[in-house]
């Protein structure tokens, strides 16, 4: 078991102008990564995703002839459509030294009053796993929430924000749905918060 602590690698996604943040949990290790930025394994689908739902083309933000996808053109997206990217987890101990969530030991959670301060528009936070909404609902323990349904959102009562919460499939391979129906998904909820 590995007990070393390691810090998230990705600085925050945050447009000025986001209505909407997607927040996950830890990227996996550095050899496992095909660039450095936000959902950076290859065979992880999220990027196959928004070409999808954006532009009709699951190849859209990778390289042509490549195995990685391209972190600028992304950032430029989510710049321009005022998508934030923001993860759950600043800190945190991999007790099997891989990317699972189910073996990831959270040491610091995001300071998501500060993040919020950075997308005063933010209405809609949306979570790509179980974990990462774990690790906002610890952020009020005084407050009943029920954990919302994959495809479902409850309202987050941030204090002094009017926020809801949204969850979406994991990106996964691992995660047992298929790319379309994932893809469907994720549109419905951009849908649903006025991207699409």
């Amino acid at each position: 078991m590995s007990d070393m602590i390691e810090t998230h690698p990705f600085p925050p996604v945050l447009p000025p102008h986001a209505t909407v943040m997607m927040m996950g949990t830890f990227p996996p290790k550095s050899e496992k990564r095909c660039m450095e930025f936000h959902y950076p394994n290859f065979q992880n689908d999220m990027w196959r995703i928004y070409g999808l739902v954006f532009f009709n083309d699951a190849q859209y933000f990778q390289i042509p002839n490549e195995k990685r996808f391209d972190p600028d053109k992304i950032r430029h997206f989510l710049m321009e459509r005022g998508i934030a990217s923001c993860p759950t987890v600043i800190k945190a101990i991999r007790e099997q030294n891989n990317a699972s969530d189910k073996f990831l030991k959270i040491v610091e959670v995001v300071d998501l009053e500060k993040i919020l301060a950075q997308v005063p528009n933010c209405k809609w936070i949306f979570t790509t796993g179980g974990k990462a909404t774990e690790a906002l609902f610890s952020l009020l323990p005084d407050i009943p929430l029920k954990e919302p349904k994959t495809n479902e959102y409850i309202d987050f009562p941030f204090p002094n924000h009017h926020l809801k919460l949204y969850r979406v499939p994991s990106t996964s391979r691992a995660y047992p749905l298929s790319l379309a129906k994932k893809a469907e998904a994720y549109r419905h909820f951009f849908q649903l918060a006025g991207i699409l």
